[in-house]
């Protein structure tokens, strides 16, 4: 293959993986079926892409570096504080209830794929464990309440590496025969990968914290330590390094003092661009057709995970626990397969026929089968499901609003009589203690503190309407809120008029979010309309009293606020994005006085 052909193929990948993440946005599915669709398709159906060809002896290798880069990020986003209440639970699910999903899924495999009982523990152990890389689009679409959320999230993260970790355990006692390896790799594969993981984290946190790496290179250079001490764990003990970046990412995510929201952000970008790369990757290298009788051997241990496995492993880990039954249904149907099940099957798979074991091919029809099947079944009744249990959050139409003053208020009551939750988050207190006492919702403190992060509810909210009358405090608060709701969902009223807000007294672009209202509408403005008797007028528009006639009857200064549509969307009006009222819609808007 020539090296303008590698290219072409390496560059399609990139963006058929683009096309794949998009497409699972738009449809709000977890992205990993459509790369195994886009992979399926370019492999075994057409042969346009082989893998092996193609990378040759760097398959693995980019492969097990791409997973370990995939699994530190994961744990990177776990926090100690977020297991009380779920931590019997995750305890639970990570330790005793994933031995138990490992023998029932190795019986699975032995009795209805006929594998022999040394793979079918290898099986057991490549599927007993969630993914978290299809775990967390799933939560975005489900939705569910925190302590499910966590206790997911958690799971995924945590049992991947383990889940890994019982799979080289076993592949290590299946070729230890030839190989002569003992029992005792067990002991020296955690020491190895617990000690190097805690060290590395430590010597970041070190450099980090004392500001010895520049910001430019912080990415870079957490990047390198943690494919650095991937390989050199696996060096010093053989299939150690996924336990090390794991225990290294939840020690540097807790670890305090040390800042890793920008090095979060470049990871979760870098991981999605290695997971869309890799399934296409790992699926481009099933075989098709399938070995006779492994289709309906798939479809039998997929429905035995489903309907038995899962429920009864969730049923023994969440004795004792505070989740109650409702919570406890839903995590039983909630448990899809994702990367490293993908990975190191391929892996091990390619190893043990390598060794002679020709059944060992079996391995990745039935881990892929598993894959797909948990993820469209789980994709398409995991939401219906959380509403009929009544443990799903509402959707995130509520609106957020940062400050307290006159104008905050009005704004916040003319929202919160048109049916949103609306929530006045200040550390002013007056202003906050008047909002209460018109039985508006309120969060006192700062709605960017480290504070608001842990007690500020945002049950029900996607909306950030920063009013406040410091501009650096609209700026800071849009900045933190534009990750979680996303950036064109954040919007604040102008301090200063435009004109005054140029050259010397204009903020950064990365800190600007689009303006409220009218081109030239400012906070002061709007309070003197207030102070003079202007008044926020809700009105259900129609077909014969349509926004024209509501103009003519209030007058051509109406100033257009909010819409909310038929279908109760609310459409926020800036000077970056017109918005036209059409019949139906209720109009929210500031109307001059009678």
């Amino acid at each position: 293959m020539s090296t303008l052909q590698i290219s072409l193929m390496l560059a399609g990948m990139l963006g058929i993986g683009f096309l794949a993440q998009w497409l699972a946005w738009r449809v709000r599915l977890p992205a990993i079926l459509f790369l195994l669709l886009a992979g399926i398709l370019l492999g075994p159906v057409s042969g346009v892409l082989q893998p092996d060809r193609l990378l040759g002896e760097l398959l693995f290798p980019v492969v097990s570096l791409a997973v370990a880069v995939i699994l530190f990020e994961g744990s990177l986003t776990l926090r100690f504080d977020e297991l009380p209440g779920i931590g019997h639970a995750v305890r639970g699910l990570v330790s005793y209830g994933a031995v138990v999903a490992l023998v029932l899924l190795a019986v699975a495999g032995h009795y209805f794929a006929g594998l022999r009982w040394e793979l079918a523990w290898l099986f057991g152990a490549l599927t007993c464990v969630t993914g978290p890389t299809v775990i967390a689009p799933m939560l975005r679409t489900l939705r569910p309440n925190a302590r499910i959320a966590n206790t997911l999230r958690w799971e995924g993260i945590v049992i991947d590496p383990l889940g890994a970790l019982f799979a080289v355990l076993i592949y290590e006692a299946i070729v230890s025969r030839h190989q002569g390896h003992t029992i005792g790799v067990f002991l020296a594969t955690v020491v190895c990968g617990s000690v190097a993981g805690a060290l590395a984290a430590w010597i970041m946190g070190f450099l980090l914290r004392r500001q010895l790496i520049p910001d430019y290179l912080q990415n870079f250079g957490v990047l390198a330590a943690v494919l650095l001490a991937f390989c050199l764990s696996n060096a010093i003990e053989h299939e150690s390094g996924l336990l090390t970046v794991t225990v290294m990412g939840i020690a540097l995510g807790n670890m305090r003092g040390v800042h890793i929201d920008d090095i979060l952000d470049f990871k979760e970008s870098l991981t999605t661009l290695l997971v869309s790369t890799l399934f296409i990757l790992l699926a481009a290298r099933l075989e098709w057709p399938l070995p006779d009788g492994m289709l309906w051997a798939g479809i039998a241990i997929f429905i035995a995970a489903q309907l038995i496995v899962r429920p009864l492993t969730v049923a023994i880990s969440s004795i004792g626990s505070a989740l109650n039954w409702r919570e406890r249904a839903l995590i039983a149907w909630v448990a899809p397969r994702g990367i490293v099940a993908a990975s190191v099957s391929a892996l091990f798979a390619l190893k043990l026929e390598a060794l002679g074991m020709q059944d060992a091919r079996a391995l990745v029809p039935l881990v892929f089968i598993l894959i797909i099947g948990t993820v469209v079944l789980q994709s398409a009744t995991a939401r219906p499901l959380a509403r009929w249990l009544k443990v799903s959050e509402p959707d995130p139409n509520g609106v957020l609003i940062a400050g307290s003053d006159s104008v905050a208020r009005a704004i916040a009551k003319a929202l919160s009589d048109a049916g949103f939750r609306v929530v006045l988050a200040d550390d002013a207190w007056e202003g906050v203690r008047i909002a209460r006492m018109e039985g508006l919702g309120t969060f006192f403190g700062n709605p960017a503190s480290s504070y608001a992060e842990r007690n500020l509810d945002l049950t029900g909210i996607g909306t950030l309407l920063a009013l406040s009358t410091q501009r650096e405090r609209n700026s800071l608060v849009c900045v933190h809120y534009r990750q979680e709701f996303g950036r064109d969902r954040v919007y604040l009223l102008r301090v200063l008029p435009p004109q005054e807000s140029n050259g010397r007294a204009m903020l950064a672009g990365t800190l600007m979010a689009p303006p409220l209202f009218a081109e030239d509408m400012t906070h002061a403005r709007f309070a003197e309309l207030l102070a003079q008797g202007w008044r926020i007028k809700s009105t259900r528009l129609s077909a014969t009293f349509d926004w024209p006639h509501f103009i003519e009857q209030y007058g051509s200064g109406t100033v257009l606020l909010f819409g909310v549509d038929e279908k109760g969307v609310l459409r926020v009006v800036s000077a970056h994005r017109e918005v036209e009222p059409r019949p139906g819609w209720l109009v929210i808007a500031l109307v001059p006085a009678e």
